[in-house]
């Protein structure tokens, strides 16, 4: 946090692609090389690699990328306060497997995404944010990623993606919208709302459910 309330607000990229997958270390080379070229600020939540220790990031980073992007970048190994960094003004992109959790935090904290599915629905997800919501840029994944065995999107098509969301008119357009898209989502968590209005019914239910059950019982 102290970290992001050094910079400007809406400039800092959030990485994170959740707490399932790990990309193969050439894939990660690919996404650190493109984050370099994009010359955009960045928070990059990298999983603990399975074979190797997170010291020895020769295997996925280029060489002296840590010490350019001091000041620029901050990696992060493990697990990291998600809503907290999204909800910070600084955050003006979230890069995201697109898994639903991730997807709805992204959604409630109005913050534009660029999306990489990598299995199951988040396919479906990516569909939802980039054609329907029109708050996303895809990086181009068009087919399941086992993520420890190849390499899916390269350098070129990421710091495309990451280009067009962070900045510029057409970054601008996709920002107001999913800023709008927050405010919707706030107001149907309030009283009244939709998804306050459905929890509260689906708790009435279960509660004339278990009163049934017990005079049921009882007789």
């Amino acid at each position: 946090m102290r970290w992001l309330a050094r910079k400007n607000p809406n400039s800092v990229l959030y990485i994170c692609f959740g707490s399932f997958f790990n990309h193969p270390a050439a894939q990660l080379l690919e996404l650190a090389m493109a984050l370099e070229a994009s010359g955009q600020n960045f928070i990059w939540v990298v999983r603990e690699r399975k074979q190797t220790k997170l010291a020895e990031k020769e295997e996925w980073l280029p060489e002296g990328f840590e010490k350019r992007m001091e000041g620029k970048g901050l990696i992060i190994s493990g697990w990291a306060p998600q809503v907290l960094i999204l909800d910070h003004e600084a955050v003006g992109g979230f890069m995201t497997h697109c898994g639903w959790n991730s997807t709805l935090e992204g959604v409630t904290a109005g913050v534009p995404m660029v999306t990489w599915p990598l299995a199951a629905e988040q396919f479906c997800n990516e569909a939802l944010i980039t054609n329907v919501l029109k708050i996303g840029i895809g990086v181009g994944a068009l087919e399941w990623s086992r993520c420890e065995q190849k390499l899916i999107v390269r350098k070129e098509a990421i710091e495309k993606a990451i280009t067009r969301l962070m900045v510029g008119e057409e970054a601008e357009e996709t920002r107001n919208r999913a800023k709008v898209l927050k405010e919707m989502a706030r107001r149907a968590t309030e009283e009244g709302g939709s998804s306050y209005s459905d929890l509260t019914a689906l708790l009435e239910e279960l509660r004339a459910l278990e009163t049934s059950k017990q005079e049921f019982a009882a007789n």
